[in-house]
């Protein structure tokens, strides 16, 4: 997912620090550039040809620089992505998977945890300014922090059904928290969201132009304790897309039953029902209640076709697993919890062919036809999906 080098969306200082490189790190990089000025600490994702996602070179940067942060009392950190195209876009996934199995894919999901936990528990005020795509870990170190802003260019989403993985980085946590059903619509589905849409689903807690970022930045810099106010004030004042509804409004009535959590249904059950949600078909009980003058068609909806279109793209063994992940992540009491949860899945899924040929038919050769193993929901047995949440060797575990 290699695009042009596009102009950086701010500009940057010769004053930038370049001293925040880890010991860890073998080389000199820019990858990621992290400033302090004025009692507000900046963070550049700054790998904008391969949409700013994350390495481990960028972890290892960006964690202890937070920890030292909070311990001097920096008053405000403000996180974002260089380039126009893209917040974070997600891990690196092909280097992930280079070693199927071993320590370094370890290390990664590990180290990642540790970050998305810090973002999402640090006692500095957090600003994520979501210019471009947010998905995968880019979601990680932005969506649990307090305050999230949302422009026009955002474009949010949880895809990872669809290279055989599972909503990992919090999702067990924020995604059963959305509005109605959502979340588990969004994890299972893919389903990006937009611009303004992103505030209206909960992604976002604030609005401003693209125009205005820049201005926003500096208010913030120049007024770290008065953070809430100044994101109100822009978020209040932004004319983008202001008067659209949410584009999933109108289907949110078939969202908040066929992906209800209440329900508990299982993903064969809804990939079953959807095609039935506009139908108003008595056969079909979850439905013959619902108004005939919406639901009553002859023909499915363009939404019902195009979630189940997206379902039957995914993997289906990711499909339960991620089902019972968000299910079971309602009743989490914290993000630490659902992170240790989602390290035992996603060690598991490192240990399943389906990851990987996710990864190679939908970024590597880019055919589109992955041969998921097993093919078919009806396949994939409750004694399968419990097999990845079995607790790990006790030396292996987060322990968050």
């Amino acid at each position: 997912m290699l695009l042009k080098l596009v102009r950086s969306f701010v500009s940057l200082k010769p004053r930038i620090s370049r001293q925040f490189i880890s010991r860890e790190m073998s080389s000199i990089t820019e990858d990621i550039l992290l400033e302090t000025e004025g009692g507000v600490g900046t963070i550049l994702l700054n790998r904008p040809k391969a949409l700013n996602a994350l390495n481990e070179n960028m972890i290892a940067a960006m964690h202890p620089r937070l920890q030292r942060w909070q311990d001097e009392g920096v008053k405000l950190v403000i996180i974002k992505g260089a380039g126009d195209k893209a917040f974070c876009s997600g891990g690196d996934i092909r280097a992930i998977t280079q070693e199927r199995g071993g320590q370094a894919q370890k290390n990664f999901f590990r180290n990642e945890y540790l970050l998305d936990n810090l973002t999402g528990t640090i006692s500095i005020p957090y600003v994520a300014l979501l210019n471009g795509i947010v998905m995968g870990g880019g979601v990680g170190i932005s969506v649990h922090g307090k305050y999230r802003v949302c422009c026009e260019t955002t474009m949010f989403a949880m895809p990872e059904t669809g290279i055989g993985l599972v909503p990992d980085v919090g999702g067990a946590y924020f995604l059963p928290r959305l509005p109605g059903s959502i979340g588990m619509f969004l994890g299972l589905t893919g389903h990006r969201l937009k611009g303004r849409d992103c505030l209206h689903a909960g992604i976002a807690t604030h609005a401003v132009d693209s125009g205005d970022i820049l201005n926003l930045e500096a208010d913030l810099k120049s007024n770290p304790e008065d953070v809430s106010s100044i994101l109100d004030k822009y978020s209040a004042s932004s004319q983008f897309q202001k008067d659209k509804v949410f584009s999933l409004e109108v289907d949110m009535e078939v969202i908040n039953i066929i992906f209800c959590l209440v329900f508990s249904l299982e993903v064969d059950m809804q990939v079953s029902f959807l095609p039935r949600s506009r139908y108003g078909s008595n056969k079909y009980f979850l439905f013959s209640f619902l108004p005939r003058s919406r639901y009553g068609k002859s023909d499915g909806s363009e939404f019902a076709l195009k979630t189940l279109k997206a379902l039957k793209r995914a993997s289906p063994r990711s499909l339960k697993v991620a089902h019972r992940q968000i299910t079971e992540g309602r009743n989490l009491n914290s993000l630490s919890q659902a992170l240790n949860l989602e390290y035992r899945l996603v060690l598991r899924c490192c240990e399943n062919d389906d990851f990987y040929e996710g990864v190679r038919a939908l970024l590597i050769d880019r055919d589109n036809s992955p041969k998921w193993n097993p093919s078919s929901l009806q396949e994939v047995t409750d004694s399968m999906v419990d097999e990845y949440f079995k607790p790990l060797q006790s030396n292996l575990e987060l322990n968050l």
